[in-house]
């Protein structure tokens, strides 16, 4: 600001600018549009299955057939991505996560299944072991401890199969050093050299993950104590450009800001710096407050988009997030 020539009440009055609503049109300095939306989609096995989240009012866990049902709507909406994640049964779980590498586990299936119906929306794939390990951690456990190398063994073959099974972008989420180069060289490898990825590149340690946990039911699995030795320190902003810059030289297209809201901060420090596909994922614990305090009218509805436009104002080019349809709804009837 020191080096903008200002003006000088009362010939200069801002107000004169908002007294209208077309000129507050006119100078809007951020729009929202349905092309920043991502819908999350929550899947699980079965048939005919919609089954509503409790922590998440509003958020359901479909079977594949009933996924396929919500998406003719996301097509008419022209929302541009879904990004999926599995609720994997306990009796597939286990201490490696080797349900992760199965060709025809749920996601891949899930996957197949959209790509064949409705080939030209954009999928996006987690990449983290915590749906399929027994102890609900992203990693390999060895010796107590989260081993970093042994995870990259199996997360870039998860990535792969992803990729085999028609997947558009890989969205690892696991915070391991090192996963974004191994990942890109196993898909370059393998004649995926198009398929994208978006890393979660500073994802942090935060409590805002609840509902999410309960979603795909690993929050009753998590043993050992926090994921504090791999998730970010929810203190840290520096950190995050090192975590993105790292990612950026191994082969990541995009990356991710996770939670969205409490690190808008990290937003704009990662945007400005880099100039690189900056996203941000409005996290399960934003939603569920937001939306708890929507359904008890304690705040307008209208809360909702404001949110969400803090995040373009920060410098994200997309958002995940579970309002995505309702946005986009009402977005197409504004």
């Amino acid at each position: 600001m020191s080096n903008i020539k200002l003006g000088k009440f009362p010939s200069t009055r801002l107000r004169r600018l908002r007294m209208k609503d077309f000129t507050r049109r006119m100078i809007s300095e951020n729009n929202l549009s349905v092309n920043d939306l991502i819908w999350p989609i929550f899947v699980c096995e079965g048939n005919n299955i919609a089954d509503e989240i409790k922590s998440m009012p509003g958020v359901f866990r479909y079977s594949i057939n009933n996924i396929l049902k919500e998406l003719e709507t996301v097509i008419n909406l022209k929302i541009p991505a879904v990004a999926l994640f599995p609720q994997v049964e306990n009796s597939l779980k286990d201490e490696n996560g080797s349900q992760a590498v199965d060709e025809n586990n749920l996601i891949c299936r899930s996957i197949k299944a959209i790509k064949q119906n409705f080939p030209d929306l954009g999928v996006i794939c987690d990449v983290a072991l915590d749906p399929y390990t027994n102890h609900g951690h992203d990693g390999i456990i060895v010796d107590d401890v989260i081993h970093n190398d042994a995870t990259l063994e199996i997360l870039e073959q998860q990535a792969l199969v992803q990729a085999v099974a028609g997947c558009d972008i890989i969205a690892p989420s696991d915070m391991m050093d090192g996963r974004i180069g191994r990942i890109r060289n196993i898909l370059d490898q393998n004649k995926y050299e198009n398929t994208l990825i978006l890393s979660y590149a500073a994802k942090y340690a935060s409590k805002f993950y609840g509902p999410f946990r309960d979603a795909i039911s690993s929050s009753g699995n998590l043993k050992g104590g926090s994921k504090s030795s791999y998730q970010m320190d929810v203190a840290n902003s520096n950190e995050a450009l090192r975590e993105v810059a790292l990612d950026i030289k191994e082969g990541a297209d995009m990356v991710m800001i996770k939670p969205g809201m409490p690190y808008l901060d990290v937003i704009q420090r990662v945007k400005s710096e880099f100039q690189v596909p900056t996203f941000a994922y409005q996290v399960s614990g934003e939603y569920s407050m937001i939306k708890g305090a929507v359904n008890n009218g304690w705040l307008e509805s209208k809360v909702i988009k404001e949110s969400l436009l803090s995040f373009k104002r920060a410098g994200a080019d997309g958002i995940l997030t579970y309002f995505a349809k309702q946005i986009a709804e009402e977005l197409k009837n504004e």
